[in-house]
């Protein structure tokens, strides 16, 4: 049984492959586009995940997408019908998209990929709580979704047994946690839909000097975590903003220009809607554990991504142990899609599904020596073992260090297969990056990856945490020795790593520490401000030769800086640009 899922047309479209329960491929289209966060339909994704399994169209036994359409489709005329006339600027924007694209899917389906075989839609919020859910360790388990919006949920409350999921508990649009989220990134000038971790980042910087009036003008929070907004201070369900000068009046300012400089006002508001937030997510949890009884929760949607609020969530243990789909936003809905069809077409059992979620492309080093040595890049091929040592001298040494290694992973992380890795012993490091890798904002935390076996030796209450979805409290003794990976407030998203999931970075790691004391590196992902995680080793030499990378290791094939011909490679330079 070989099934396709498939996201797109509102933001992060993405494939997956799911054969006989197993989830064998999984990409993002931005990957392949270099357009962050496509909203495309994804084909290049989907020849992907093809390709990778010997498959062509016609192997595939049904597609489905992670939403439904026409559904949709109600809730938006419904919306607009209901403020007339003020919503009719969107409505003419986004009426016309809709009749010609959006509602012909199954169409687009069959002459995109010359398909005949059936096609399937899934509600975009059963999507995610499948996704969470087969993707865990657990045989049963409460589920939990959040995000802006699919169809008319915005959050909802359900449970997995065996190999089923219901849910059971929904809360609806236009009242919703992410949207509520979303329109602070927008107040703070930032871009909806894929810069509110910037807005968690900044966070720790404020005061939560506000949260008492979000609270009393903005939101009605429930004992169960729905919620209720004034609806007077958003345009967001008529118009083409979040926000409208209601809502300035309410916070005595304006909207932040994007290329302003950051204020205090804009660093108390990003503290004061994480600490609501925060606070609605503990209840919805509560609420999910009452109506449940189980002891273990499944999270997902676009707010599960929010690692302060899961972090917190963690340390109150409502729950014995918590799984977050590592691509919990929407391209991940062609992961739970594709596997909810599956068990509702099969009746199979349950099947641990955790891949690691390194589901895309690899390079072998072949292909590697045979693209640097046409473009005339000097380079060394070194063995695993010399090579591991080689990557800790420079580590060891300050220095910064890119590595394309194995298969390209699957979501918003980068676990160390296209990664930027650096020494965590030095606060400036965390500038340097910032202002010369990534080409970003200064208040921009970075995480450590760590050996899971000292994860507790640096971290209160430390565990397992292979995806980055968590923040936990870096040790006090431990502050001063991994600077450059410890936030503002003392925290740090942290991921652990062992030798069965990634045995080079595991390597590195243990020699770091040989060399060092430390057990610990900054990791963060291999790309420039405004591009996607880089694919392939043209990506990734472009990006190091556009940035302050100092070395370059793509499976065995190692570059330094200081050897390659001043002024060659220019014309392979990436401009850098806004995200």
């Amino acid at each position: 049984m070989k099934i396709l899922g498939i996201s797109c047309f509102y933001h992060d479209a993405a494939a997956a492959l799911v054969v006989d329960g197993a989830l064998r491929a999984a990409a993002q289209e931005e990957r392949f586009t270099g357009i962050k966060h496509d909203p495309e339909f994804p084909v290049n994704a989907i020849r992907f995940c093809l390709e990778k399994e010997n498959l062509d169209i016609s192997h595939i036994d049904g597609i489905v997408f992670y939403d439904k359409p026409f559904t949709k489709f109600d809730r938006i005329l419904q919306s607009y019908f209901q403020t007339v006339p003020k919503s009719y600027p969107a409505f003419r924007k986004a009426i016309p998209i809709w009749l010609r694209r959006k509602l012909w899917l199954p169409s687009i389906i069959k002459k995109e990929l010359q398909y005949k075989g059936p096609i399937y839609f899934v509600e975009h919020h059963l999507s995610h709580a499948a996704g969470t859910y087969y993707t865990s360790p657990f045989e049963r388990a409460a589920i939990l979704t959040i995000d802006g919006v699919g169809e008319w949920a915005t959050a909802s409350i359900g449970k997995g047994m065996g190999n089923r999921v219901e849910l059971s508990w929904a809360m609806n649009y236009p009242h919703s946690v992410g949207l509520l989220y979303s329109a602070f990134t927008h107040f703070l000038g930032f871009q909806v839909n894929s810069a509110e971790y910037k807005v968690m980042g900044m966070a720790p910087y404020g005061r939560p000097l506000y949260a008492e009036l979000i609270r009393k003008e903005l939101v009605q929070i429930f004992d169960d975590g729905s919620i209720h907004l004034n609806m007077k201070y958003f345009k967001y369900h008529y118009g083409l903003e979040m926000t409208g000068r209601r809502f300035d009046k309410l916070f005595g300012r304006t909207r932040r220009n994007p290329e302003s400089e950051l204020t205090d006002s804009d660093r108390d508001l990003a503290a004061s809607i994480q600490e609501v937030t925060g606070e609605i997510i503990l209840k919805m949890a509560n609420h999910a554990k009452k109506i449940t009884g189980e002891n273990n929760l499944c999270l997902s949607g676009g707010v599960a991504l929010n690692c302060t609020a899961a972090g917190h969530l963690l340390q109150k243990r409502i729950f014995d142990n918590i799984h977050i789909q590592p691509a919990a936003s929407d391209c991940g809905g062609a992961v739970g899609a594709a596997l909810y069809m599956y068990y509702s077409l099969t009746g199979a059992d349950k099947i641990n599904n955790q891949p690691y979620f390194t589901l895309g492309p690899s390079y072998n080093n072949e292909d590697i020596e045979k693209y640097l040595t046409g473009i005339g890049a000097p380079y060394s091929i070194r063995p695993e073992t010399e090579l591991i040592d080689y990557i800790a001298g420079w580590l060891s040494q300050g220095k910064i260090v890119a590595l394309l290694y194995g298969p390209m992973e699957f979501g918003p992380r980068a676990l160390g297969f296209r990664s930027i890795l650096a020494s965590p012993q030095k606060a400036e490091m965390k500038a340097r990056i910032n202002s010369a890798v990534k080409y970003r904002e200064p208040f921009r935390p970075f995480a450590p990856v760590v050996l899971e076996e000292k994860v507790s030796a640096y971290f209160e209450n430390g565990k397992s945490s292979p995806y980055m979805l968590f923040n936990f409290d870096v040790k006090p003794d431990q502050r001063e020795k991994i600077p450059a990976v410890t936030h503002i407030d003392g925290t740090a998203r942290i991921q652990t790593v062992n030798h069965e999931q990634n045995p080079r970075l595991y390597g590195i790691l243990k020699e770091f520490e040989r060399r060092t004391g430390v057990a610990v590196l900054l990791n963060t992902s291999f790309n420039l401000r405004g591009r996607p995680i880089v694919r392939t080793p043209q990506e990734a030499f472009a990006t190091f030769i556009s940035s302050g990378i100092d070395a370059l290791v793509m499976e065995n094939c190692a570059l330094a800086k200081e050897t390659l011909p001043a002024g060659k490679f220019e014309k392979l330079r990436i401009a850098t640009k806004e995200d």
